[in-house]
């Protein structure tokens, strides 16, 4: 297939990219135009920001068999505004892909936007729920759009944020969070194997339709988490501490006026909420369990060739 890959430069595009490729594909890289990695060859500049028509998208879908919007945000900023980042621009993008006959797109979400009250949660549930109308009207025998949405739990992988952090907790021989974050279960999903869902999505189980959730076999607190990461990477164990609930909101509301720091008022919120499902829509389409939490050392944080700086802090998707 040609696949039209938004997000392609980020933590999570670059999986999907690589697991495109290998399946044979022909991946076009869509990116930010303000981008640092817009050297990847076949790159097209599109501003999530402001695309907001789907006349602006219609060039990018000729000879298009299928669109993934990989694109995320975690903060609202005045250059990424969240609302036109994850709600009016891929609204616009899926009625392009309806109006030049594309079939397949999936939209990479976020597990817990269905009941999310945050800003973040709103958009994406907004965009998701829109394509899913599209698929749903326009499914008949001439020009059916299959609309899958993917909501993967905490995403693991080298160059991730969220990863990222937690290793750099796992090091710690003394770790001091929230309560809630510290007993909040999340079920975390290896970025490859999120990847290789997409490519069964656009192949082998190119007949799904709908939601789909992307975990991890096996749910744990967030602290055992760190504590079981801390014990992949050889360390003993360390001593768990809980900040006190008024420090904690304070640091919260201080990350809300730094912009480019990844704790914030809304970070504390989706941390401090189960992120959990049932792992066999993934192992249906992948066809053998996906990594377990125990193994994502081992399986998913070794760096690639292809590995860079984090992205932004994204529970559930881009992260």
């Amino acid at each position: 297939m040609q696949v039209l890959l938004t997000g392609a430069t980020g933590f999570i595009g670059r999986a999907i990219a690589a697991a495109l490729r290998r399946a044979g594909h022909t991946v076009h890289m869509g990116h930010s135009p303000n981008s640092p990695r817009q050297q990847h060859a076949g790159g097209v500049a599109m501003d999530f920001a402001r695309d907001t028509d789907a006349a602006t998208w219609l060039p990018h879908l000729q000879g298009i068999d299928a669109v993934v919007n990989a694109v995320g945000v975690l903060r609202n900023t005045a250059a990424r505004p969240i609302d036109a980042v994850h709600h009016h621009t891929p609204v616009a993008l899926f009625e392009a892909c309806r109006q030049a006959g594309v079939r397949h797109v999936v939209q990479i979400s976020a597990l817990g936007v269905q009941t999310g009250s945050t800003r973040y949660a709103r958009t994406k549930r907004a965009a998701d729920e829109h394509l899913l109308g599209l698929a749903a009207a326009t499914n008949d025998s001439t020009s059916p759009l299959r609309g899958v949405v993917l909501r993967p739990s905490v995403v693991f992988g080298h160059g991730g944020a969220s990863a990222t952090l937690f290793m750099r907790l796992a090091r710690l021989p003394v770790l001091a969070l929230p309560g809630p974050v510290l007993t909040a279960r999340v079920q975390p999903v290896a970025v490859h194997d999120l990847a290789d869902a997409v490519v069964a999505l656009l192949g082998s189980h190119s007949q799904v339709r709908g939601v789909v959730p992307c975990v991890g076999p096996e749910a744990l607190p967030m602290a055992a988490l760190i504590a079981n990461l801390r014990a992949q990477c050889g360390h003993p164990p360390a001593h768990a501490l809980q900040l006190p609930t008024p420090l904690t909101r304070l640091s919260a509301r201080l990350g809300d006026w730094v912009p480019v720091s990844p704790w914030c008022s809304e970070t504390l919120t989706m941390l401090a909420t189960d992120n959990v499902a049932d792992p066999a829509p993934l192992q249906a389409l992948l066809g053998y369990p996906a990594t377990h939490y125990s193994q994502l050392v081992e399986r998913a944080w070794a760096p690639s060739p292809t590995a860079a700086a984090p992205d932004a802090l994204h529970p559930g998707a881009p992260s």
